[in-house]
């Protein structure tokens, strides 16, 4: 009877060892994560929520790779702050990250919003694999890839990466990876190439190494799925930027994309049949709310890094936490819109700059490029909130301004849309039809004088080189004294939102 026992358990256990050429597994996806805690008074988001999940899904397939798909450098409220006397500029980022054990990490264009110094300070300052197909360092003497330098030895940035993975029966796998980055932050210390012949060049170097290839990528959807299309045996692309999230089937193609600021993340489960060399992909999108768990490791970081903010925030706004509106509709404050199209955050910032005034101005403007959470706001909306939106405050400014130069000025910012000096505005508008710029639903008269509400940053000449106080057709400039509510465009947003309620 032992013998029996014994051998039918050798046979059970030789059964459950034979190499079934099979193995699964499983991609943890974020992209576009800017705040390292949760957002919406702590409705959505937070690392140390995605953390959990991490780790649940680690005991479950230790073949689990956790992947940022770009844009976690910039921008953030906390990376505005200055701390030991330098900005932040993405290090409580890193730390966080970090600890979280991440296994490979794409640029985006968010990155290469930091000068140069502050951006190496932050690879070196990263314990996690980067990978990038097609941005490079731009030098005086050539083009370098760009390196993360550990004790005083620098580790050149690769164009692809493979993965190796092992199961419990002995099935192996080699998974290469492709990361191109969209070209629309040009920086005099970036080259992006041609990311599509770069992608294409560097999937022709893994395809004969590995058992498929997986695309990390920063792009726009349209561009993805020309990847998807250029390259059809790539069966899963996890991509960023749009920060609304999405699953795109092209061919036999996954483009999938979660939501920024980890309101969601997407969980890719992959079965891989190394005998006849197909792949299975189911692919979940899994909320990240207050109903799931915390990491008490990263949740002790997040605290650390918030009391810092709240000891800055708390000196120009008190009670930053309490809800000031809540919106049903979600408020765009996105890159690409706030940069090319009127939208309702626009409208609702240049609302509360004439609000500030007593609404005794002719219009409000302000640049797109001052608007500074590219995502949107739903919900419960904070003080701290529009700090997040507004994150360099400034003063409103009442200018007297001739009408010549005010259609000049508004001419310019519609010629100019894509760039951070498209302007938002209130009570003026630009009629297609008869193409003229009309204030208060009537044509701009050119010898008229006009009030207009400006943000102080606009008035500087950066965006918009001929306006600032030197010009003739710049009148006179009010500036709102400490006590005015005008003093700090983020007080009459945070007031105006509060008179609404």
């Amino acid at each position: 009877m032992k013998n029996l026992i014994y051998a039918f358990s050798l046979f059970f256990l030789l059964s459950c060892s034979t190499d079934d050429h099979k193995i699964e597994i499983t991609f943890l996806q974020l992209n576009d994560v800017y705040e390292i805690g949760s957002l919406g008074n702590g409705e959505f988001g937070g690392m140390d929520r995605v953390e959990a999940l991490h780790k649940d899904l680690l005991k479950e397939n230790p073949n689990t790779y956790m992947v940022m798909a770009g844009d976690f450098l910039n921008p953030s409220l906390l990376g505005t702050l200055k701390h030991q006397g330098e900005r932040i500029k993405g290090k409580q980022m890193i730390e966080v990250m970090n600890a979280m054990n991440f296994d490979l990490v794409a640029f985006g264009n968010h990155e290469f919003d930091l000068k140069y110094k502050d951006l190496q300070k932050r690879l070196n300052e990263s314990n996690f694999q980067w990978i990038s197909t097609n941005a490079f360092h731009k030098t005086d003497k050539g083009l370098t890839p760009f390196y993360v330098e550990k004790d005083s030895t620098k580790n050149n940035i690769p164009r692809t990466i493979i993965f190796n993975a092992k199961d419990a029966d002995g099935t192996e796998i080699k998974i290469g990876f492709v990361a191109p980055c969209i070209n629309s932050n040009p920086k005099d210390f970036v080259d992006y190439g041609d990311f599509y012949e770069d992608t294409k060049n560097a999937y022709n170097t893994l395809k004969n190494k590995t058992d498929f290839i997986i695309g990390l990528t920063h792009l726009q959807q349209d561009q993805d799925e020309m990847i998807a299309k250029m390259l059809p045996e790539i069966p899963l692309i996890m991509g960023g930027h749009e920060h609304t999230n999405r699953l795109i089937p092209i061919g036999n193609c996954k483009i999938a994309k979660a939501d920024a600021n980890a309101k969601t993340v997407y969980v890719h489960k992959l079965i891989y049949d190394t005998k006849t060399k197909k792949i299975e992909i189911k692919s979940e999108l899994i909320p990240i709310n207050k109903k799931s768990k915390s990491d008490d490791k990263i949740a002790t970081i997040i605290k650390k890094w918030n009391v810092l903010l709240d000891e800055k925030i708390g000196d120009i706004l008190p009670n930053s936490k309490e809800v000031i509106f809540v919106a049903n509709q979600p408020l765009d404050g996105r890159d690409t819109p706030i940069r090319s199209t009127q939208t309702n955050l626009g409208n609702i910032i240049t609302k509360a700059m004439a609000y500030g005034f007593d609404n005794k101005v002719d219009c409000a403007l302000v640049n797109g490029g001052s608007i500074r959470i590219d995502d949107q706001l739903k919900g419960n909306i904070t003080g701290i909130d529009i700090f997040r939106v507004l994150p360099y405050g400034g003063k409103v400014l009442k200018v007297k301004i001739k009408g010549d130069v005010l259609e000049k000025t508004l001419q310019y910012g519609r010629l100019h849309a894509g760039k951070g000096s498209y302007l938002q505005r209130f009570k003026a508008n630009y009629n297609k039809e008869s193409k003229l710029w009309l204030v208060d639903e009537k044509p701009i008269d050119k010898n008229k004088i006009y009030t207009v509400a400006f943000s102080d940053y606009l008035l500087k000449g950066y965006d918009i080189p001929f306006l600032n106080e030197k010009n003739k057709g710049v009148i006179s400039v009010y500036k709102p004294t400490k006590n005015e509510l005008n003093f700090d465009i983020r007080k009459s947003v945070i007031t105006y939102l509060k008179s609404l309620k």
